[in-house]
């Protein structure tokens, strides 16, 4: 993919066995919400050589999402938290995006702060308010999900944007920040932009 579009690659690992040959292919190494307490896998990617993308887990309290940086961070200050949504009593959504965590993890650390929409609500017609709602609180930045036929996805349709939707997110991500007197998020961070 990356040879075909240019664009960096970010994939998830799964097993600290499987670090080592991911890393020969991808440009950052995402640490998925099932596994942000797998001690032993942080600690892997933590050593790769590659930035890493740490996705909170569905029940971690933010003291818990940092401590697990920590492990990540063990030789490799490139690290990415990404609050994707946590598991509550609310059935609306598929998580309830704790949209506060973003300043309070700012205020606390150092590391950059993302957010994904797209497997907080599970909801297509979310993704783009969810994404304002991040950029308004101040997201280093948003992933969503995007497919050019969601209907026919094999995973995830539900959620991925498409046409009209993900204009409309281009247009937030253009005109919000400068609006709300943000500077570029990319000063906050020593993280290659991927």
């Amino acid at each position: 993919m990356r040879e075909a579009t240019g664009l960096p690659v970010v994939t998830e690992v799964v097993d600290a066995r499987d670090v080592e040959v991911v890393a020969e292919h991808a440009d950052m190494l995402q640490v998925g919400t099932r596994n942000m307490a797998n001690f032993g896998l942080l600690q892997a990617v933590g050593e790769s050589g590659r930035p890493v993308l740490l996705k909170r887990g569905m029940t971690a309290t933010i003291e818990e999402w940092l401590m697990a940086a920590e492990y990540a961070q063990r030789g490799n200050l490139d690290v990415v938290l990404c609050a994707r949504g946590i598991r509550t009593f609310e059935p609306a959504t598929r998580n309830t995006l704790d949209i506060s965590a973003v300043p309070v993890v700012q205020a606390a650390s150092h590391l950059p702060v993302i957010v994904d929409p797209s497997h907080a609500a599970g909801r297509r017609d979310l993704v783009v308010p969810l994404s304002r709602a991040a950029i308004a609180v101040g997201a280093d930045g948003v992933i969503v999900d995007v497919h050019p036929d969601p209907e026919s996805a094999l995973c995830d349709g539900p959620q991925a944007l498409l046409g009209s939707e993900l204009r409309s997110l281009a247009q937030a991500v253009q005109l919000l920040p400068p609006a709300l007197g943000r500077v570029d998020a990319g000063t906050r961070s020593r993280v290659p932009a991927v």
